[in-house]
């Protein structure tokens, strides 16, 4: 899952206008143009795509948390220059302030239910020894139950719904754990 899909895939859930988006950026002192975001919103195939930097993507996730959290006293947060799944979730569970079980919800929402503790292993330091990597399949899935919940309105603790999405799943999707990267 690259950048640029998780940047249309939360425009799209949270139905942000280009001019809003714009914002995000000019609240961390950035400049970006309507062409820059319409270049990071092309799909790789298409004319014109252009692969949204780590420090980018960073800005806009901060502006989002301000954005849904309120500003903070201080300064801006200083964005960061690599990013990975692991960030970006946490960045999303701060912004959205979830706790663990409406996460672990939307997680069955899109019909990948997974555990407590894996979950709380996602938001360790990277030197915990209980420490993993957030692969794609999780981060994807957790944004696809957040389009379920807020895009489709449909409730998180609506049982017959979740059972409904997993009966009707083709193939069941199975979970690796992922070593962090060195």
């Amino acid at each position: 899952m690259t950048h640029n899909d998780i940047f249309r895939r939360l425009r799209y859930i949270f139905s942000l206008s280009d001019s809003k988006v714009i914002s995000f950026y000019e609240m961390g002192n950035f400049e970006v143009s309507r062409a820059e975001i319409s270049s990071w919103l092309k799909k790789e195939d298409q004319e014109g795509y252009e692969k949204i930097r780590d420090k980018m993507l960073a800005v806009f996730l901060n502006g989002l948390i301000i954005e849904k959290r309120g500003k903070q006293d201080g300064a801006y947060p200083e964005p960061e220059t690599r990013l990975n799944n692991n960030i970006i979730f946490r960045k999303l569970k701060i912004a959205l302030t979830m706790q663990d079980d409406v996460i672990l919800a939307v997680l069955v929402l899109a019909g990948f239910p997974i555990s407590k503790h894996e979950l709380s292993a996602f938001f360790r330091k990277p030197d915990h020894k209980n420490y993993r990597g957030c692969n794609d399949q999780v981060l994807r899935n957790f944004l696809k139950g957040l389009q379920f919940h807020i895009v489709d309105k449909t409730p998180l603790d609506d049982a017959s719904v979740v059972k409904a999405k997993l009966a009707t799943k083709k193939t069941k999707e199975t979970f690796v754990w992922s070593k962090p990267k060195k």
